[in-house]
């Protein structure tokens, strides 16, 4: 992906080149009028600055062996945490979907739903923490931060200081979700401390993993839907949408629960489930790892042209199978 990026840079750079030539060349040639030279070099400026603009912002980071760094990783508490908030920060400082129209990201669309995926993982993770795994048997209170850190990353990925409804400046979102990175940090610190709870039980891994798994039926609802919506292979505009977004929360599931295990290791081996938790991060991964150069919307049975949603939806079912099996094995 980044040579196709470098690439794009680089035929971009060479059209400018040829403009701003060609431009030249008739002024001393043929003189224009003026306005003529004027609207060719605005519209080169524009073409450059969109064009390059966009290849240059646009990432898509799926590295599944990302790890937290020092800062987020405290000895004693969950590594899980920490991966969830270094990775809404990785995001958060390299934020899209936001952008106004003026910004060379607003022309994008996979990377913005691929962050909008990623964020709805990790909000998603949040609230389970602040619901049941950050607190003991469902009983005490909330932990303030856990409550804190799940408000701030359900805000509205797409809000910038000005919306579509607001006309008084308001907090933007990648600003919102690097406070909630922060609450996830304190309560990780005071985890470590002793100061807060993460009850590493198997009833609560279950409740999350029945979470996840009613969730990654609602992407397979979307997947299917849209892929019997149309079947217009390479030129279906809206599959890829469908498809990063989806991409970016299998990345970020496959993330938190590879380390969600690490936390809930000792409960995993004790039901005797290691095996079968390996098979469904395997299949995760494979999901979250999908990235075709050009993501077409074929029939299922189709001999050309591939159906690029159907495959994302095998994997992810599949994975959604496991987690159910991985619950099962820990009620025993």
């Amino acid at each position: 992906m980044e040579a196709i990026k470098t690439r794009i840079v680089e035929l971009l750079g060479r059209l400018f080149e040829e403009v701003k030539g060609l431009v030249i060349r008739d002024a001393a040639e043929t003189p224009s009028p003026l306005p003529l030279r004027i609207g060719a070099a605005a519209i080169a400026i524009i073409v450059i600055y969109f064009g390059v603009g966009m290849a240059w912002y646009s990432t898509i980071t799926d590295d599944i062996e990302f790890q937290p760094g020092a800062n987020y990783a405290f000895e004693g508490g969950s590594k899980a945490v920490a991966t969830a908030a270094a990775l809404v920060a990785r995001e958060a400082d390299h934020w899209a979907p936001n952008k106004p129209w003026l910004h060379p990201a607003a022309g994008l669309d996979n990377m913005p739903n691929y962050q909008l995926g990623i964020l709805y993982a990790s909000s998603r993770f949040a609230i389970e923490l602040g619901d049941g795994l950050g607190r003991t048997r469902g009983s005490s209170a909330i932990d303030p931060d856990l409550d804190r850190a799940a408000g701030l990353l359900k805000y509205d990925g797409t809000i910038w200081y000005w919306g579509s409804s607001n006309f008084v400046p308001t907090a933007t979102a990648d600003s919102q979700y690097l406070q909630g990175v922060e609450a996830l940090r304190n309560f990780n610190r005071r985890l470590a401390s002793g100061d807060a709870t993460y009850d590493r039980r198997a009833d609560n891994l279950i409740a999350f993993l029945d979470r996840v798994s009613s969730d990654l039926g609602s992407a397979s609802a979307a997947l299917d839907e849209r892929a019997l919506q149309s079947n217009a292979g390479y030129f279906d505009f809206l599959a890829d949408d469908v498809f990063y977004n989806i991409k970016g929360r299998l990345y970020g599931y496959a993330l938190i629960l590879r380390d969600v295990g690490s936390d809930f290791g000792l409960v995993i081996a004790e039901k005797q489930a290691s095996a079968i938790w390996e098979q469904m991060m395997a299949s995760l991964r494979t999901a979250a790892e999908m990235d075709p150069l050009i993501v077409a919307n074929g029939k299922q049975d189709g001999l050309f042209v591939p159906s690029h949603l159907s495959a994302q939806g095998f994997y992810l079912l599949r994975a959604r199978t496991q987690l159910k099996e991985v619950a099962d094995a820990l009620t025993k």
